[in-house]
């Protein structure tokens, strides 16, 4: 089995392993090609067994590769209520990175 972690950024969590793809919120100081430590680890699976942080494993890192700053598709809130002529129509698109999850260790 693949050493996997378990990684919090952007308020959110994943569970990568080294090659994956991951499209993460943006970081303000990344830019494409650079290589940047991802996030807090806060469970590790190097073979031997799973290491679970209290909130964070000690001496862990992932380390990644920044392919591209791009903008996922636009997101439509609507609301509506019937029979009063109310209605709101509210778009978003969030940016985000893809990066390269290059080791972890």
């Amino acid at each position: 089995m693949e050493a996997y972690a378990v990684i919090e950024t952007g308020g959110k969590q994943y569970r990568v392993q080294k090659n994956d793809v991951v499209s993460v919120e943006l970081l303000d100081d990344a830019e494409a090609g650079q290589t940047i430590e991802l996030g807090r680890v806060l469970a590790l699976n190097d073979g031997s067994g799973l290491k679970i942080g209290i909130p964070l494993v000690a001496d862990a890192k992932v380390t990644a590769e920044v392919i591209e700053e791009y903008r996922a598709k636009k997101v439509v809130a609507f609301k509506k209520k019937r029979r009063k002529g109310y209605h709101r129509k509210v778009g978003h698109r969030q940016n985000l990175l893809r990066v390269k999850i290059a080791s972890i260790a």
